[in-house]
């Protein structure tokens, strides 16, 4: 489908725009990897898959663990920041859609993703592609920002300046509730465990964070420059909502739900 290539191509732009990494390192976020990879027992010798790898939040991590690792992203600039965070650790990183896997069938021991594949536009498609290379008795975990939380509501309120996605994109919000999930992996042969943690984001000031994602992190920027003339209402309604998380500095409690899955032995 051309427009959906079309989509994809402005994803990769989207997410090559501003400095993705040095908003991670601000806000605390390479944390996440390393508890994701902790909580599946990564194992030296195992092959893990990180999709939707970004700048390599749980691959480097676990290659760290002496796993044989692959990192793949749709975005070629995201590979190259997380090649440089890599120095000196063994990562194959590959460029690639989430939706069509470039590995055979039962290729991977562990399949892990925090904050990427919930970005790709057609969720069952992902979750296919993921039971597909994952071994029998393979793992899989993800971590996916969930709707209730913060970072939720900071989508909705970029999302309500915006015009509305394309009916083939699903929400990718949606990674962040049980039940959808559980319909994404239904028939796959994966069975599903979920739990919710939390990390804290911090900003010197409502300001400071409004200016970070309007700089730093690629779907904002793009969407302060679309919006020209009309970013002061998007500006303010973000400044409201961080004020709302202000003592003397913004403390953010970011919700994420941490989906853990276990491949059945039989094979089909």
């Amino acid at each position: 489908m051309e427009q959906l290539e079309q989509y994809k191509d402005s994803v990769r732009t989207t997410w090559a725009t501003g400095d993705y990494d040095a908003m991670m390192r601000q806000e605390g976020l390479y944390e996440v990897g390393p508890r994701l990879v902790q909580a599946m027992a990564v194992q030296p010798g195992e092959d893990v898959l990180d999709v939707a790898c970004g700048t390599g939040n749980a691959t480097i991590p676990a290659a760290r663990t002496g796993a044989r690792v692959t990192g793949l992203d749709l975005t070629p600039a995201m590979l190259a920041r997380a090649r440089e965070r890599a120095a000196g650790v063994a990562v194959e990183w590959v460029e690639g859609d989430a939706e069509d896997l470039p590995f055979p069938d039962a290729s991977f021991d562990v399949v892990l993703s925090t904050f990427g594949c919930m970005f790709a536009p057609r969720h069952e498609i992902v979750a296919d592609e993921i039971a597909r290379v994952l071994r029998p008795s393979g793992r899989l975990g993800v971590c996916a920002w969930t709707p209730e939380g913060s970072i939720g509501e900071f989508f909705r309120v970029v999302g309500g300046h915006v015009p509305p996605s394309p009916e083939y994109v699903d929400p990718p919000l949606a990674w962040g509730s049980e039940e959808p999930v559980r319909e994404l992996f239904e028939g796959t042969g994966i069975e599903l465990e979920f739990s919710r943690e939390e990390c804290v984001i911090h900003h010197a000031s409502p300001a400071a964070a409004v200016e970070c994602y309007a700089t730093q992190f690629g779907p904002v920027v793009r969407t302060r420059e679309s919006l020209g003339d009309q970013w002061p209402a998007l500006r303010d309604d973000l400044l409201a909502l961080f004020e709302r998380y202000t003592t003397t500095e913004v403390l953010l409690p970011a919700e994420y739900l941490v989906i853990q899955g276990l491949k059945s032995a039989q094979t089909t």
